[in-house]
């Protein structure tokens, strides 16, 4: 995607106007509401204070229906107040008489946070752009509002309300968040400076193989290094008996199939696709290192890449000018097989553009304190998985209808 195809801040003159933001706050909570991680709130500072003398209402979500961290966005709006500088006001109404009122009486530098946007259970119907826009909500809210902003990259892989619904019906851009986002993922996938390398691990074995595919068929990307459970996968697609447990497990995740898709593609793609040369085995918590080549029949679970492999790996890497991480190399949560990921992520800063997606990964660079070493750390984990592979994000493609519909009709 290049920049014409979506309308950002700077196409609007927003002073004075009644801007709706769709922002992603679903952040890590305790029991008690207590706020974990804030980094996504945080994120979203910057489009904030670019819209300092507009009007901004902001919609959000807290997990969803059924999960212990269900609840309601006041927790959020102070932290937001903190980091802003400013009262951030919650609201605890979506679209009814409350809400509106509160929307019609903001101040110019106001900002409001409307309620948990899936306590609205159309919120979360999968549904085109044009369906959502005949919602209660949109046609409760939109009258209320000059422009429409969304700035949750980590939920546009999703088709539900609040991220298509305005886009219909109101001129329409992307945030900072979501500028950023694309912009950074862009270089990653479209030419970045090369060397180019994607390392690629965690457990979603599909999503990193759909990755794997669309970055070697566009020949952006020199190299891909595999670990963590797609690794152990593509092992067993090129020949290695990795073990009747680590079968066992591939086969409980439903991943069976993906071997012969593996062995395809390391066909396809000779000598692009790095596999580990040795792993580090889980026996009772004590790492014991391997050779894929040695590994007994019936052995323990595979939970880290090797010492060999990390050295080599991380060679690979430093010597690269942009570098893409995607996913844990092994358990990392465990401290004997957090090994492999961080020696990586460590190895990833020394290139010149260095991208780390969402999810487990951003957690254990800030964990290191890596966060700011870090050319980009997005900000989501499925829809950054789904981008890195080429697919359609229905947020990003709500946008690009409605930058052509406001340019044709301004």
């Amino acid at each position: 995607m290049t920049a014409r195809d979506y309308l950002t801040i700077d196409d609007f003159d927003v002073e004075g106007k009644t801007v709706l933001v769709r922002v992603d706050l679903n952040v890590p909570m305790d029991p008690e509401d207590n706020i974990l991680d804030d980094m996504r709130i945080k994120s979203h500072v910057p489009t904030l204070k670019d819209l300092e003398n507009a009007r901004v209402v902001l919609l959000a979500h807290q997990s969803r229906a059924g999960k212990s961290d269900f609840t309601t966005m006041r927790p959020h709006a102070e932290r937001m107040s903190r980091y802003l500088g400013r009262e951030v006001e919650y609201v605890d109404d979506i679209f009814g008489t409350y809400a509106r009122s509160r929307i019609a009486s903001l101040k110019k530098g106001g900002v409001i946070l409307l309620e948990n946007v899936r306590f609205y259970s159309e919120e979360s119907l999968d549904r085109p752009a044009k369906a959502h826009s005949q919602t209660h909500m949109v046609k409760k809210l939109a009258p209320l509002f000059d422009l429409f902003l969304n700035d949750a990259f980590a939920v546009s892989h999703r088709s539900q309300l609040s991220i298509m619904g305005f886009t219909e019906v109101l001129p329409s851009g992307a945030g900072r968040v979501m500028e950023k986002e694309i912009s950074s993922l862009d270089r990653g996938i479209k030419g970045g400076e090369c060397p180019c390398i994607f390392v690629l691990g965690g457990a979603k074995v599909d999503d990193s193989l759909n990755v794997t595919e669309n970055v070697l068929i566009n020949g952006s990307v020199d190299r891909v290094l595999l670990t963590g459970v797609v690794a152990n996968v593509m092992l067993a697609a090129s020949g290695v008996n990795i073990g009747k447990v680590n079968m066992d497990f591939i086969e409980s995740q439903g991943y069976l199939e993906q071997i012969e898709r593996g062995r395809k593609l390391l066909e396809k793609f000779d000598g692009k696709i790095g596999l580990p040369i040795d792993v580090a085995l889980n026996d009772n918590g004590k790492r014991i290192e391997v050779q894929v080549d040695e590994l007994p029949s019936d052995n323990f679970p595979i939970n880290d890449i090797g010492l060999e492999t990390i050295v080599s790996y991380s060679k690979e890497i430093r010597n690269a000018k942009t570098v893409v991480l995607n996913g844990p190399a092994g358990l990392s949560e465990v401290d004997p097989f957090a090994l492999g990921t961080h020696e990586i992520i460590k190895a990833a800063v020394h290139s010149e553009y260095s991208i780390a997606g969402g999810g487990h990964i951003s957690a254990e660079i800030r964990n290191l304190g890596y966060e700011d070493r870090f050319s980009h750390l997005s900000t989501g984990g499925g829809a950054c998985i789904d981008y890195l592979a080429g697919m359609v994000l229905p947020g990003i493609e709500a946008l690009k209808k409605a930058a052509t519909r406001y340019r044709h009709n301004p």
